[in-house]
């Protein structure tokens, strides 16, 4: 079940996160931003969504309606839950939510370095719009344009 993270569980989010990002270390040399995000504040914001499975929490989505895109910001699975489908599921309810919220489209980016996402979000039907180095990270920015949702 994905439903918005409680206040009570910003530790646990974090925790999801870290353990998720934590392999990306050795490959980009200092930790990812979701790494260092405040979730305790993404929750505050409404931005945070959990995927419970059993009672623990699974995943973790991150979407903020920006001035002018719909922006994962984050989606995290824990190690030990990868490959069970949970990613497909996040990245479903985000392009769900997005097209709930009236968005046309999901805007979503990767660090250069974490090449496997960048192919797997381009499996998903994501194109690649941009570079750009932002806080220090070299960033791929993809979007992916939703059938049947208004023009926001």
């Amino acid at each position: 079940m994905i439903r918005a993270a409680q206040a009570d569980e910003a530790a646990q989010v974090r925790h999801v996160v870290l353990a998720a990002y934590q392999h990306y270390l050795p490959i980009i040399g200092r930790p990812p931003a979701p790494m260092l995000d405040d979730y305790a504040a993404r929750i505050a914001a409404g931005q945070a969504w959990v995927l419970d499975d059993a009672g623990a929490l699974a995943g973790v989505l991150v979407l903020e309606d920006g001035p002018d895109c719909f922006l994962l910001e984050n989606i995290a699975v824990r190690p030990d839950r990868q490959r069970l489908g949970f990613g497909r599921m996040l990245l479903d309810f985000s392009e769900a939510e997005a097209a709930r919220r009236g968005w046309s489209a999901v805007t979503l980016y990767t660090n250069a370095l974490m090449t496997e996402n960048i192919a797997i979000y381009a499996r998903r039907g994501y194109v690649e719009r941009e570079r750009r180095t932002e806080k220090g990270f070299d960033r791929v920015y993809m979007e992916k344009r939703l059938q049947g949702a208004s023009s926001n």
